[in-house]
Order: C-alpha cells, then sequence, then structure tokens
C-alpha cells in the first residue's frame, strides 16, 4: 500500500505588493522542490489591492494549479483577512508567510521538521531584525510591555512573535469554530494550549515596495493585544483613581488646617488650583479613552459581522 503524500497549505495574505508576489511563489516553489515527501498549494488572499497584485496572482494561476487566490471584496484590515485565509485552508499543516519575504521561506523546511516530531505549532521568533532599529526598539518594547501586563490573567503572549510559522490542521480547525469577529491570532498561540515549538530567526529586510503597516494599524494591533489578554489598564484605572482621590483629600485637609493657623497671612493663590485641575482632567481623559477601547472591542465582537466577504476565488475546486 502506498502511504499518500502529506499535504502542505502555504498562506500568503497581500495587499499592494505587485513587486514581490511572483518572486515569492518562485521561492516557495523552490523550498518544495527539494521536498518530494510533500504536495503544496500557495494560497493567496488579497486585500483588495488598488495595483496590479490580483492580475499578477491571475496570471500567474493560470500556468500554475498550486497557486490559489481569494481576492476581498474590500480591504477587511490586516487582523481580519490573514485569519480569514488561514481558516479556508485544507492542508494537512498550514504555514503563514508574508509577501514581503521578511519571513524567510527557506524556513518552511525547518518548520515541517518540528512539526513531524509532533509539534502542532512551530513558530519563528525574532532575535534581531535588519529593519529599522527604532522600529524593532518599538516593537520589542510593546511585546514586553504587554508580556508583563497579561501575568497572571493566563498564558502570556509570545514575545517577538509576528504570526509566522506552521499550524497543523487540528490547530486551523479550532480557530474554524472560533466565534470572533475579530480575533487576536497572536495571542490565540498561547491560549489554546496546543504544543509549540519556537526557532529564532533574523528577520530580513522587505524585498521591495513599501510597508503598508503605519501608526494606526500599529496601534490597532497594540490595543487589539491589551483588550484581549490584559485587564491590567482597567484596574489601573481603579487603582490610579483611588490613590488620586486620596491624595487630593490630605492635599485639602492639609490646605484647611494651614489656613486656619494663618488666616490672615495664607493665600492660596490659582497656581494650585489651575495645576491640579488640569492634572487630574488629564488622568481622567487619559483612562477613559483606555475604557473606550475595551467598549470598542465588546461592540465589535457585538456586532458580529463576518471576517471577510470574497469577491472572488481563483483555482479553487
Amino acid at each position: 500500500m502506498i502511504e499518500s503524500k502529506k499535504h502542505i497549505s502555504i498562506l500568503t495574505a497581500c495587499y499592494n505588493e505587485e513587486e514581490n508576489v511572483e518572486g515569492l511563489v518562485h521561492a516557495v516553489a523552490e523550498v518544495f522542490s527539494a521536498l518530494p515527501q510533500y504536495t503544496y498549494e500557495h494560497v493567496f488572499i488579497d486585500n483588495a489591492s488598488s495595483d496590479s497584485t490580483v492580475s499578477i496572482l491571475r496570471r500567474i494561476a493560470a500556468n500554475d494549479k498550486h497557486v490559489k487566490v481569494i481576492v476581498n471584496a474590500r480591504n477587511f484590515g490586516h487582523i481580519r483577512s490573514p485569519f480569514h485565509g488561514l481558516v479556508q485552508c485544507n492542508g494537512d499543516a498550514v504555514v503563514s508567510l508574508v509577501a514581503d519575504f521578511q519571513d524567510p521561506p527557506e524556513m518552511i523546511k525547518d518548520f515541517l521538521e518540528k512539526w513531524e516530531e509532533g509539534h502542532k505549532i512551530v513558530i519563528g521568533i525574532k532575535k534581531s531584525s535588519k529593519e529599522n532599529k527604532l522600529m524593532f526598539f518599538i516593537r520589542r518594547f510593546f511585546y514586553n510591555l504587554l508580556s508583563r501586563a497579561s501575568k497572571g490573567q493566563g498564558e502570556t503572549p509570545v514575545k517577538n512573535f509576528t504570526g509566522f510559522g506552521l499550524y497543523d490542521q487540528q490547530f486551523i480547525s479550532v480557530l474554524r469554530n472560533l466565534d470572533d469577529p475579530y480575533p487576536y491570532f497572536r495571542g490565540l498561540i498561547t491560549e489554546l494550549g496546543f504544543s509549540r515549538f519556537q526557532i529564532p530567526y533574523t528577520q530580513p529586510q522587505r524585498a521591495a515596495g513599501k510597508t503598508k503597516n503605519n501608526f494606526f494599524t500599529l496601534y490597532e494591533m497594540a490595543m487589539l493585544g491589551f483588550t484581549n489578554h490584559s485587564k491590567l489598564p482597567l484596574r489601573l484605572s481603579a487603582f490610579i483613581g483611588f490613590f488620586a482621590a486620596l491624595l487630593s483629600l490630605f492635599v485639602a485637609v492639609g490646605y484647611f488646617i494651614y489656613k486656619l493657623l494663618y488666616w490672615d497671612t495664607f493665600e492660596a493663590g490659582t497656581a494650585p488650583m489651575v495645576i491640579g485641575i488640569f492634572f487630574f482632567s488629564s488622568v481622567q481623559l487619559f483612562f477613559i479613552g483606555i475604557i473606550g477601547e475595551y467598549i470598542g472591542a465588546i461592540h465589535t465582537q457585538v456586532r458580529k459581522r463576518p471576517l471577510v466577504v470574497e469577491k472572488e476565488r481563483i483555482n479553487f475546486d
């Protein structure tokens, strides 16, 4: 009896990556040419690109049946679209690989080796990066902050993890059953409890084009991580509110006693009042914003919108 080959899905989420997608298809094909014990499919989910990415993928898919394409009806964001792509993959294992070559395709072989050893999840961890040093420092600071903020509240998210890795179909099947319209995938890796192996790597520079991340997309990812995996900001607002109120009471009592002792000479002036008003107003506004982020997360959950609406599928049977 001939044993059937294991089938591997490579998922690439893309948006305006016309300079990179064709090169990535060739790079993945080259990796699997040295792995004849596997069959593979390369699934692209395009987030309504405004450049020629879709036309390039359509041309490639016409000549290469390994390449499959999902085209979204509109841009559904960098969180929902990749997650939707993951749960559409039916391979025995799914490898998430970005389009800009910052996830080295040659690491697929390493992931598969560890997967064959029995690990359900094999992920790449950035030990260093050739990207902008300031951005790498900010990202590392965020991961450390999130890790500390979520301590004691379940499994802490993995530091310096971008989503690059291999996921067994058993894990993907669990993701399909999640009823979450805005999932924080990086946190689910630890939250769902599958056996995991981590491989450190140096993240290369982007191959071509400009990154589509900006301050707002990075801020959205950061807030999603906090609202999904930490109640610390909410508790801090309660603690700081309590101690600020206590401090205000002591200051008020102190001023009152001082005024009684030096009734004719003591004048409080406007400066302490102005400073106090602005200080407490800024603290209140900050924590109202934090509470607003949690309320926004709840609002997203209760609307139950679909992750993605697809416009077209190419090469799917």
